[in-house]
């Protein structure tokens, strides 16, 4: 059987007359759209253009919720209690959704955004409210995060589908968490080489760590942020790539159906 991933990205993370990303060229190469809800960035009418871009180039939309840090982009850490996290998330995904709805598109994935996605997987009662709000929320959905991550753990405990994530344009610490943007080749922007460790993630497992560990990842989906240097060039030759080395890209519930439960 031929190996499938599924390619997303983060967007819809412009604000007011503030614009960021490249959503509209690269939704031309992603399977799976994870649009802003609002909270770290995007407003109504960014989400509802996001969605409506989504519809037309026939991508599957998700939901990217973060804490509610406009000024920090939702990447500082912030020390909340799991109830702010579940009603918080709450409110992003019913945004979305709604926007969605009246798009005629429906809403299949929740990925959680910048310190929020890093803080729950290592933090297991953060992780547990977020795996609540989804399970809350719709057991449909499929949520997003670091393989061998606590959040992980708290999805398989409560029965929500979890779809591991690799990132092929960020480099990676020994124990499988996320560089800091602050260090040196945190990320990776040649499109030859972002590229290639793509296709090394979905047909070995694998990605080396930047103190040259080999971590195994077994990823259903990779994400090419959309904030990235050349990012919609990165989005280009990373899809060309796998399909030449024999990938199919198919949408995240797709992939993660193909896996067993």
């Amino acid at each position: 059987m031929a190996a499938t991933i599924d390619l997303n990205s983060d967007m819809g993370e412009s604000y007011g007359v503030y614009s960021l990303g490249h959503d509209e060229a690269l939704l031309d190469y992603v399977s799976s759209a994870n649009v802003a809800c609002g909270f770290h960035a995007g407003d109504p009418r960014i989400m509802g253009q996001t969605v409506a871009l989504a519809v037309e180039k026939g991508v599957s939309l998700g939901a990217h919720p973060g804490f509610p840090d406009l000024v920090g982009f939702g990447r500082r850490e912030m020390h909340v209690n799991p109830d702010e996290v579940t009603t918080d998330m709450l409110y992003q995904l019913g945004a979305l959704e709604a926007l969605g709805r009246a798009a005629g598109l429906p809403l299949r994935h929740v990925k959680p955004h910048g310190a929020l996605y890093n803080q729950i997987a290592r933090d297991g009662r953060l992780a547990r409210a977020v795996v609540e709000a989804v399970a809350l929320y719709d057991r449909d959905l499929i949520l997003v995060g670091l393989p061998g991550s606590e959040v992980e753990a708290a999805a398989a405990a409560a029965g929500v589908r979890y779809a591991r994530e690799a990132f092929a344009d960020r480099a990676y610490n020994a124990d499988g968490t996320l560089a800091s943007r602050r260090l040196t080749g945190a990320l990776v922007t040649d499109p030859a080489e972002v590229a290639r460790r793509a296709v090394r993630m979905v047909t070995q497992g694998r990605v080396t760590s930047l103190d040259g560990k080999e971590i195994e990842l077994a990823p259903d989906t990779i994400c090419i942020h959309g904030d990235t240097p050349g990012a919609v060039e990165l989005a280009r030759t990373v899809r060309a790539t796998l399909e030449a080395s024999g990938v199919a890209i198919r949408p995240m519930a797709e992939v993660v159906r193909a896996r067993a439960w």
